[in-house]
């Protein structure tokens, strides 16, 4: 692939899938350095690769500013850059008329896509193969980059780093209690515990959105450590990340903030509730842990994502999850 040639990925789902999305950015800058790389993600995940190192350009699906009106001014963008390649690791059928009429020499899709007709490389995607999403993904790769999968990898810059100096000056761990998703999200009375496991001389930062602060601040008040501090709304999503890097642990759902984990290769606790490592979401960090129900639940999984409510009332598979010593209290 010569230093001319023009490589678009897109995904437009929702942050984690960005995220992991990116082990195909990595893999194809390893196979091709020269290539110019463009991303499309959706509005919103866009600060996460602002300062990309080798991503030329990023394109951004803003769908609030008029949801069709702007697929067709990406489109537009699209059709005269002449790409290449275009891999589009998304499955349905916004990011797939994009593929389909981008005009690029080569597109490459998922068979699930409502448009993969058009699509010249089609792979495809099976949740319970035993594979990870970020190797689901690069089997879109086989063709153009064949070889082992690369992890998924973000780069906050010096500032992003500068912002987070200040909170690293003795031991810390990082806890993100919230999700998106109720049934993904531990219950609060088990982060109280876990917390509560946390030597007092180790510092707690709890991490989230700004409108996870309320639940953050439950935890704390309720919580027996004296050494904590509510970050939510403080930082973004790639100064999160770089404060992650250097903890001793990073307790996350199985959510956004297990994929922020694993970009830096940060070490992970990560918690499933509803939800199952075997769908290929784990995490990825040299250094990680599953936290889950020991016991054998006949509802569990309820579901490939998450819901907003038990369908059983009970929660049992958050309820019911063992806090064990943490590793900072073993060696306290």
């Amino acid at each position: 692939m010569g230093s001319n040639q023009k490589i678009l990925v897109i995904q437009t789902a929702f942050i984690g899938d960005a995220i992991l999305a990116t082990g195909i950015l990595e893999k194809l800058y390893k196979s091709h350095p020269t290539a110019q790389i463009d991303y499309l993600v959706r509005k919103g995940n866009d600060g996460l690769f602002k300062a990309h190192p080798f991503l030329n350009k990023l394109l951004i699906w803003n769908k609030e500013d008029g949801k069709y009106k702007d697929l067709l001014r990406l489109l537009k963008a699209i059709r005269a850059e002449r790409y290449d390649y275009v891999i589009n690791v998304q499955r349905f059928a916004n990011s797939g008329v994009l593929t389909a009429f981008s005009k690029a020499k080569v597109k490459i899709g998922y068979d699930k896509n409502p448009f993969s007709w058009a699509f010249d490389i089609k792979a495809a995607h099976q949740v319970n193969n035993g594979l990870h999403e970020v190797e689901r993904n690069q089997q879109l790769l086989t063709t153009i980059s064949p070889g082992e999968a690369e992890r998924p990898k973000l780069y906050p810059s010096d500032e992003d780093f500068l912002k987070v100096e200040a909170y690293k000056t003795s031991p810390y761990v990082c806890l993100a209690p919230a999700s998106v998703w109720f049934t993904k999200q531990m219950p609060k009375e088990k982060w109280i515990e876990l917390l509560d496991n946390i030597p007092h001389s180790t510092q707690a930062f709890l991490l989230g959105a700004p409108s996870d602060k309320d639940l953050c601040e439950e935890i704390i008040k309720t919580s027996k450590h004296s050494s904590t501090t509510n970050l939510c709304g403080a930082l973004n999503l790639l100064q999160s990340a770089a404060l992650m890097k250097d903890a001793e642990m990073n307790y996350v759902n199985d959510s956004a903030p297990m994929h922020l984990a694993s970009s830096m290769n940060a070490p992970t606790t990560a918690i499933f509730c509803s939800t199952i490592p075997e769908f290929g979401f784990g995490p990825l960090s040299d250094d990680s842990t599953i936290l889950q129900v020991k016991e054998k639940l006949a509802c569990r999984p309820c579901g490939l994502h998450g819901k907003k409510a038990c369908p059983e009332g009970h929660f049992d598979c958050g309820f019911k999850i063992d806090i064990p010593l943490t590793k900072e209290g073993q060696e306290a």
